[in-house]
């Protein structure tokens, strides 16, 4: 399902009405009804009374087509406009004067007191307050009236987006409502999937308004929900080899978790032969717990750290195996930007860049944009930053937008890793993940991703398919841990020993997986 910007759900908005001849009161009749058909299925409503909370805006105007249909079915229903109504323009004026000529009750409130009174004798709460265009913090009586519906305990069904939260960043604009259920016209926006308004928004359902489908799956819509390719068989004469060969350039005396947690997650992901060049003084122990990896003992320099002496061995292993993982847990020893500086405009096959791989590159934007064999880099924020040039806050404040920019200037791959991460794509689509919890918010996390969308890769698919499929598995794998295990106290080998499971479902019940497992957005 494609994911819009505001202005992009706009555009739609304009071409359904001008290429198509579907009228902007047709579009809201359909909007009210799609909010009123999932508040009567979805919501305890015998002899439930309503108040639907308009703004003066589009949603506001969602609103009162939401407040006609529920009067329709014998509901009790009040209006409450926060807002002029003589600032009403188009259908949400027509549908204003519908409803006062229905003889609905409608109140006005212009104090946060007022509404006092209205929360009492309510069942439900409606929220058609200020939708998917705030650009501004809420204040005021507005922000006021917000924090009583947070406070109330009813039920709140949000319509488009809760109010308060940015429609193209997720981004809480000071206050925001706290919706049990949001419904969400035309497409959802960005601001309904990413973190912190996904989690403000409650169960999504999507309704398409009578969209047609060239509207809705337009390739000028370039964000989508993460819902990647099966897998290929696995051939039942295969050989380790077959299932990838992958060679990790990983490890530090003080990093012995993040080696070993990529180059075994490679393997419990479905990978067939991992290759694990370490600095020599530590293979003794991680062989002590891994002993299904093959090691490459390596130089190191005075630190402990692989020395830039070794490029040219590694190089020639590199170009023997399919992919080849470089950074997890290398320290930022002077030599190590040496190292991949060495190494990565050489190798022709696939590289994946992660951890303090990513810190070494930063600087060498070109060196990784004229790369032809395909490269793969798995930033967090932090990382990110660096690799846009910028502060961390202007990342995370519109991190789509970020990620889209910084994908095509490095020509790369990019897993932006978080809360739903974000898969950029040089061409510019980005896909947001639905898989995955809090819990994987933890050291070696990024490290068994790694290794999860290397094994994904050594089972046959092509790079940017990989990377789709490693995303939401590592995020699977996560959740299954999860339901045993809880989110508090999940580690990155809990994650790691669910990998063989969720691979399993993966292949066994991928027709249901994304309907029935992630199953939050729900199309009406």
């Amino acid at each position: 399902m494609k994911v819009s910007t505001v202005e992009e759900m706009r555009a739609l908005d304009r071409k359904a009405i001008s290429d198509y001849g579907i009228k902007d009161e047709l579009l809201m009749e359909n909007a009210g009804l799609a909010v009123s058909r999932i508040i009567l299925d979805h919501v305890e409503t015998p002899e439930a009374q309503f108040a639907v909370i308009c703004g003066s805006g589009n949603n506001g105007g969602d609103g009162l087509v939401i407040a006609r249909q529920l009067h329709s079915r014998g509901s009790l229903v009040r209006v409450v406009l926060a807002g002029d109504p003589a600032r009403f323009t188009g259908a949400a004026a027509v549908n204003y004067t519908i409803c006062t000529q229905l003889g609905l009750p409608v109140d006005r409130i212009e104090s946060a007191e007022m509404f006092d009174d209205i929360i009492l004798s309510a069942d439900v709460i409606v929220d058609a307050l200020l939708g998917t265009g705030l650009t501004k913090e809420v204040s005021g009586v507005y922000a006021e009236i917000i924090e009583q519906i947070n406070s109330s305990g009813l039920p709140v069904v949000s319509v488009d987006i809760p109010s308060g939260v940015n429609g193209n960043t997720g981004q809480i604009m000071g206050t925001a409502v706290e919706a049990d259920i949001t419904v969400t016209l035309g497409l959802p926006k960005l601001g309904n999937l990413l973190y912190p308004g996904f989690a403000a928004g409650g169960a999504l359902f999507v309704s398409h308004l009578s969209f047609p489908p060239e509207l809705t799956d337009s390739e000028e819509i370039r964000t989508a929900v993460n819902v990647p390719s099966g897998l290929p068989d696995r051939s039942e004469f295969g050989h380790k080899g077959t299932f990838g060969d992958v060679l990790f350039i990983a490890g530090a005396p003080s990093y012995l978790g993040a080696p070993y947690f990529a180059a075994m997650s490679f393997l419990k992901a479905g990978g067939g032969y991992s290759r694990l060049a370490a600095p020599a003084a530590v293979v003794q122990t991680l062989g002590a717990g891994g002993s299904e990896i093959v090691f490459m003992p390596q130089q190191a320099t005075k630190s402990g750290a692989i020395a830039a002496s070794s490029a040219p061995a590694l190089l020639a292993q590199a170009g023997a195996c399919d992919l080849t993982v470089i950074g997890p847990g290398l320290s930022r020893d002077p030599d190590i930007p040496k190292l991949i500086g060495a190494l990565l405009p050489d190798i022709e096959r696939p590289v994946l860049v992660d951890g303090d791989g990513l810190t070494a590159v930063c600087g060498m934007r070109e060196v990784v944009k004229r790369r032809s064999g395909g490269t793969i880099m798995t930033p967090h924020p932090g990382e990110m930053a660096r690799l846009a040039g910028m502060p961390i806050g202007d990342v995370l404040s519109d991190p789509v937008d970020i990620l889209r920019r910084t994908a095509g200037s490095w020509n790369a791959v990019i897993v932006l890793k978080g809360a739903h991460s974000l898969i950029g794509l040089p061409d510019g689509r980005v896909f947001i993940n639905l898989s995955g919890n809090s819990g994987m918010a933890s050291a070696g996390s990024g490290d068994v991703l790694a290794g999860t969308i290397a094994a994904m890769y050594g089972l046959g698919l092509p790079v940017e398919k990989a990377v789709q499929v490693g995303v939401f598995i590592h995020g699977l794998a996560g959740d299954l841990a999860a339901e045993e295990k809880g989110e508090d106290g999940l580690t990155a080998r809990d994650i790691m020993e669910m990998l063989p499971e969720a691979v399993l479902l993966y292949r066994s019940e991928y027709d249901d997986l994304f309907a029935d497992y992630y199953g939050v957005i729900e199309s009406v």
